[in-house]
Protein backbone atom coordinates (compact mmCIF):
# COMPACT_ATOMS: atom_id res chain seq x y z
CA UNK A 1 0.00 0.00 0.00
CA UNK A 2 2.60 1.99 0.85
CA UNK A 3 4.21 1.93 -2.42
CA UNK A 4 0.82 2.33 -4.38
CA UNK A 5 0.35 5.48 -2.24
CA UNK A 6 4.40 6.18 -3.36
CA UNK A 7 3.51 5.98 -6.97
CA UNK A 8 0.52 8.80 -6.25
CA UNK A 9 1.95 11.40 -4.19
CA UNK A 10 5.35 11.21 -6.49
CA UNK A 11 4.18 12.58 -9.83
CA UNK A 12 1.66 15.20 -7.46
CA UNK A 13 5.11 16.06 -6.65
CA UNK A 14 7.54 16.35 -9.46
CA UNK A 15 4.08 18.27 -10.94
CA UNK A 16 4.58 21.11 -7.77
CA UNK A 17 8.38 21.05 -7.82
CA UNK A 18 7.71 22.05 -11.90
CA UNK A 19 5.10 24.34 -11.40
CA UNK A 20 7.52 26.10 -8.70
CA UNK A 21 10.50 26.06 -11.01
CA UNK A 22 8.46 27.50 -13.75
CA UNK A 23 7.04 29.82 -12.10
CA UNK A 24 10.92 31.39 -10.12
CA UNK A 25 12.03 30.88 -14.01
CA UNK A 26 9.06 33.72 -15.11
CA UNK A 27 9.29 35.77 -11.75
CA UNK A 28 13.25 36.20 -12.96
CA UNK A 29 12.17 36.47 -16.66
CA UNK A 30 9.70 39.33 -15.21
CA UNK A 31 12.45 41.38 -13.22
CA UNK A 32 14.29 41.37 -15.84
CA UNK A 33 12.12 42.79 -18.55
CA UNK A 34 11.26 45.21 -15.96
CA UNK A 35 14.79 46.68 -15.34
CA UNK A 36 15.45 46.83 -18.93
CA UNK A 37 12.27 49.22 -18.66
CA UNK A 38 13.65 51.17 -15.89
CA UNK A 39 16.77 51.76 -17.77
CA UNK A 40 15.23 52.89 -21.01
CA UNK A 41 12.81 55.02 -18.91
CA UNK A 42 15.72 56.33 -17.10
CA UNK A 43 17.63 57.10 -19.98
CA UNK A 44 14.49 59.03 -22.09
CA UNK A 45 14.08 60.74 -18.56
CA UNK A 46 17.50 62.07 -18.88
CA UNK A 47 16.97 63.16 -22.76
CA UNK A 48 14.08 64.96 -21.71
CA UNK A 49 15.82 66.94 -18.84
CA UNK A 50 18.74 67.92 -20.97
CA UNK A 51 16.16 69.24 -23.53
CA UNK A 52 14.39 70.93 -21.31
CA UNK A 53 17.35 72.56 -19.49
CA UNK A 54 18.57 73.72 -23.55
CA UNK A 55 15.24 75.00 -24.36
CA UNK A 56 15.17 76.67 -20.60
CA UNK A 57 18.87 78.36 -21.36
CA UNK A 58 17.39 79.08 -25.01
CA UNK A 59 14.32 81.08 -23.31
CA UNK A 60 16.22 83.08 -21.25
CA UNK A 61 18.66 84.14 -23.53
CA UNK A 62 15.82 85.28 -25.87
CA UNK A 63 13.82 86.90 -22.91
CA UNK A 64 17.02 88.92 -22.01
CA UNK A 65 17.43 89.78 -25.51
CA UNK A 66 13.72 91.20 -25.68
CA UNK A 67 14.10 93.10 -22.71
CA UNK A 68 16.91 94.68 -23.96
CA UNK A 69 15.28 95.66 -27.19
CA UNK A 70 12.20 97.21 -25.46
CA UNK A 71 14.46 98.71 -23.06
CA UNK A 72 16.61 100.63 -25.74
CA UNK A 73 13.57 101.55 -28.20
CA UNK A 74 11.72 102.96 -25.12
CA UNK A 75 14.85 105.09 -24.63
CA UNK A 76 14.99 106.03 -28.03
CA UNK A 77 11.57 106.97 -28.22
CA UNK A 78 12.05 109.02 -24.93
CA UNK A 79 14.92 110.59 -26.52
CA UNK A 80 13.48 111.45 -29.62
CA UNK A 81 10.75 113.43 -27.50
CA UNK A 82 13.32 115.77 -25.98
CA UNK A 83 13.64 118.99 -27.67
CA UNK A 84 15.50 122.02 -27.55
CA UNK A 85 14.20 125.36 -27.69
CA UNK A 86 16.43 128.58 -28.57
CA UNK A 87 15.80 132.43 -28.60
CA UNK A 88 18.51 135.39 -29.14
CA UNK A 89 18.37 138.86 -29.45
CA UNK A 90 21.27 141.59 -29.17
CA UNK A 91 21.85 143.71 -26.49
CA UNK A 92 23.49 147.25 -26.23
CA UNK A 93 25.22 148.34 -23.59
CA UNK A 94 26.52 151.89 -23.39
CA UNK A 95 28.93 153.14 -21.53
CA UNK A 96 30.12 156.41 -21.40
CA UNK A 97 31.61 156.57 -25.11
CA UNK A 98 31.50 153.01 -25.95
CA UNK A 99 28.69 151.23 -27.63
CA UNK A 100 29.03 147.32 -26.65
CA UNK A 101 26.78 144.87 -28.36
CA UNK A 102 26.68 141.57 -27.44
CA UNK A 103 24.61 138.30 -28.01
CA UNK A 104 22.28 136.80 -26.19
CA UNK A 105 21.03 133.63 -26.59
CA UNK A 106 19.12 131.28 -24.14
CA UNK A 107 18.09 127.78 -24.36
CA UNK A 108 16.05 125.17 -22.23
CA UNK A 109 14.95 121.69 -23.08
CA UNK A 110 11.90 120.23 -23.34
CA UNK A 111 10.19 116.67 -22.95
CA UNK A 112 7.30 116.97 -25.00
CA UNK A 113 5.81 120.06 -23.72
CA UNK A 114 7.07 120.54 -20.46
CA UNK A 115 10.45 121.69 -19.65
CA UNK A 116 13.13 120.50 -18.23
CA UNK A 117 15.64 122.88 -17.57
CA UNK A 118 15.14 126.63 -17.01
CA UNK A 119 16.75 128.91 -19.29
CA UNK A 120 20.12 128.96 -20.12
CA UNK A 121 21.58 131.88 -21.05
CA UNK A 122 25.33 132.69 -22.83
CA UNK A 123 26.45 135.89 -23.96
CA UNK A 124 29.06 136.71 -26.48
CA UNK A 125 30.46 140.07 -27.39
CA UNK A 126 29.76 140.57 -30.86
CA UNK A 127 32.05 142.69 -33.56
CA UNK A 128 30.89 144.75 -36.08
CA UNK A 129 29.42 143.02 -39.65
CA UNK A 130 29.07 139.74 -37.89
CA UNK A 131 26.41 137.60 -39.45
CA UNK A 132 24.18 137.11 -36.28
CA UNK A 133 22.18 134.10 -37.66
CA UNK A 134 25.50 132.28 -38.70
CA UNK A 135 26.77 133.08 -34.93
CA UNK A 136 23.66 131.74 -33.69
CA UNK A 137 23.38 128.29 -35.42
CA UNK A 138 27.57 128.10 -34.48
CA UNK A 139 26.23 128.52 -30.79
CA UNK A 140 24.45 126.18 -28.35
CA UNK A 141 24.32 125.14 -25.02
CA UNK A 142 22.97 121.72 -25.57
CA UNK A 143 24.58 119.89 -28.19
CA UNK A 144 21.99 118.77 -30.98
CA UNK A 145 23.06 115.35 -32.08
CA UNK A 146 23.10 113.96 -28.43
CA UNK A 147 19.35 114.97 -27.62
CA UNK A 148 18.41 114.11 -30.67
CA UNK A 149 19.26 109.87 -30.80
CA UNK A 150 18.24 109.45 -34.01
CA UNK A 151 20.97 111.99 -35.44
CA UNK A 152 23.12 109.53 -33.87
CA UNK A 153 25.22 107.26 -36.14
CA UNK A 154 24.95 103.99 -35.80
CA UNK A 155 27.73 101.57 -34.89
CA UNK A 156 28.37 98.75 -37.01
CA UNK A 157 28.64 95.46 -35.13
CA UNK A 158 32.33 93.93 -35.03
CA UNK A 159 32.57 91.03 -37.43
Amino acid sequence: MMEALLWILLPGCVALASGLLAWFVMQSRMDVALADQRTELAEMRGVIDAEKAAIQASMQATLHATEESVKRKALEAFLSELKVEQRHYTRENRLLLQNRRSLVLQERMYFRNIPLSDWIEHEVQLDEGVDIERLVQDMTIFDKAVVNIADIPRRKALA
